[in-house]
């Protein structure tokens, strides 16, 4: 197959898994709808860097080695779990905070800081981010391929990734869908939180 067309076509499928519900879309979503455009934008950064590690462990077969070491696997999905947990918990408390006057800065006042941080750590955690890498790059990894081929599927991921996340978050920024956020902020962000919870428990009873 041609390179190019080759490429185009592990984009197109990258693009459906990156878009795919999880904690990283939930957490990039609320992000930009209460935080603003700015905040999504570092978030969408930070899955980027985050993407950078599982797309370089996909590449380079260490997925295997993962997969294959129980220990290392249970104790970065309770890692996983606790943080989604904790950032429910974050959310559900601004969801049943008290009604009072909260404008935009309000709301990146109440929310953990550093998006970046959020976004990075959100995707490293995520165990289930390098399985897909690994089963999603294996198929493009195979046969017979210039040497700078790897290369270039490692930068595809991490360029398209953090550039689709970033168009998200301003796309989440049209007026009549932030203008409903801010009407029902409260509901909005309980929801959110209760997403990321039932991730959260999703992970420990998985196996």
């Amino acid at each position: 197959m041609n390179p190019a067309l080759e490429l185009a076509l592990f984009a197109g499928v990258m693009a459906l898994g990156q878009f795919s519900p999880g904690p990283d879309m939930i957490l990039l979503t609320r992000t930009a709808l209460a935080e603003g455009a700015k905040a999504g934008a570092w978030m969408a950064l930070g899955i980027a860097t985050g993407l950078t590690v599982h797309a370089s462990i996909a590449v380079a077969g260490l997925a295997v080695a993962f997969q294959q070491s129980a220990g290392l696997r249970h104790a970065v999905t309770w890692l996983a779990a606790a943080y989604l947990l904790w950032l429910a918990g974050c959310l559900l408390r601004s969801a049943w905070a008290p009604s009072a006057p909260a404008g935009p800065t309000d709301q990146r006042r109440a929310a953990p800081r550093s998006p970046y941080l959020r976004g990075l750590i959100c995707n490293l955690l995520n165990p289930k981010a390098v399985v897909f890498l690994a089963a999603t790059c294996a198929p493009f990894l195979s046969g017979s391929h210039p040497p700078w081929w790897p290369f270039a599927i490692v930068a595809l991921v991490i360029v398209q990734g953090g550039t689709l996340w970033a168009l998200w978050a301003r796309l989440l920024q049209w007026r009549p869908l932030r203008t409903r956020y801010e009407n029902s902020a409260r509901w909005i962000d309980g929801a959110f939180g209760i997403a990321l919870a039932v991730l959260a428990l999703t992970l420990l009873v998985s196996p």
